[in-house]
């Protein structure tokens, strides 16, 4: 397996664990990590993820060589599946923004290409200072084609998003903190992500999916969608065993013991 997966205590590592290769993107390594999102989601007692790369790189991207030596299997990987409108490229990541729990990247070493498509996906981004970011795509003379474009526009606006797809330059973790890219730095991404995490979870899991799935398009949507899905989610959550639960803890000002989350 080139991905790997433990849960403890309702917290998934996943681990990219290609490190002979920096951690580089072939076919499977992309199914893998959407069939790893995909289990995740079944599971409702995982309350929050941490996705980093082992050995001395988050990801320096596709292995194009890998790749190509496997021509027809590209063409089906194009292909997007019907009900998901996601192909295998795009699902790698997407699957995880469709992931109803809080999902945080740590990154260290390269972040390149599909790598910092990856990282896009995630919630949250911890990267060590020295950590190098890069839409290294246009490089090669392509785009970023695994759900990047969305999300990069979404984080930095489209001019930067632009500028970073269009000169593919190469800068640092502390710029791309700058920038918008990474949500904290930290010495040791792995260790501040997992502390993140673990303080996600003491929230109400119904209330971590409800909030992502709000906050996801909340941008793009109209107000008046908004609204409506604000009052459809508020309604639900008022009735929910784990919110009644939060709501005793606050007011003790105790701690509350979550049981899983209620929706899928």
């Amino acid at each position: 397996m080139t991905v790997t997966c433990t849960v403890e205590d309702g917290i998934a590592q996943v681990r990219l664990a290609r490190p002979e290769k920096l951690n580089a993107l072939t076919l499977p390594i992309l199914a893998e990590l959407a069939a790893t999102a995909h289990g995740l989601r079944r599971d409702r007692s995982v309350r929050a993820v941490v996705i980093a790369g082992e050995g001395d790189a988050f990801c320096a991207g596709l292995d194009f060589a890998h790749v190509l030596r496997q021509p027809a299997r590209i063409v089906p990987a194009f292909l997007p599946v019907p009900w998901r409108g996601t192909n295998t490229f795009q699902e790698a990541c997407w699957a995880w923004r469709r992931l109803p729990v809080p999902v945080v990247a740590a990154v260290h070493g390269h972040c390149l290409g599909g790598g910092l498509q990856i990282a896009l996906a995630a919630d949250f981004r911890i990267a060590a200072p020295d950590s190098r970011w890069s839409v290294l795509e246009g490089k090669w003379g392509i785009i970023p084609d695994m759900s990047g474009i969305r999300s990069l526009s979404e984080l930095v606006g489209p001019d930067t998003a632009k500028l970073l797809t269009m000169t593919a330059d190469v800068i640092d973790g502390e710029e791309a903190h700058d920038l918008g890219l990474v949500t904290e730095l930290a010495a040791d991404p792995v260790a501040e992500a997992t502390a993140l995490a673990r303080r996600l979870a003491t929230r109400s899991p119904d209330q971590l999916a409800a909030a992502k799935r709000l906050l996801e398009g909340a941008t793009t949507r109209s107000a008046r969608r908004t609204f409506a899905l604000e009052r459809l989610e508020q309604a639900q959550l008022l009735f929910f065993r784990n919110t009644a639960k939060a709501r005793a803890a606050a007011f003790k000002g105790a701690s509350a013991t979550f049981g899983p989350r209620v929706r899928p």
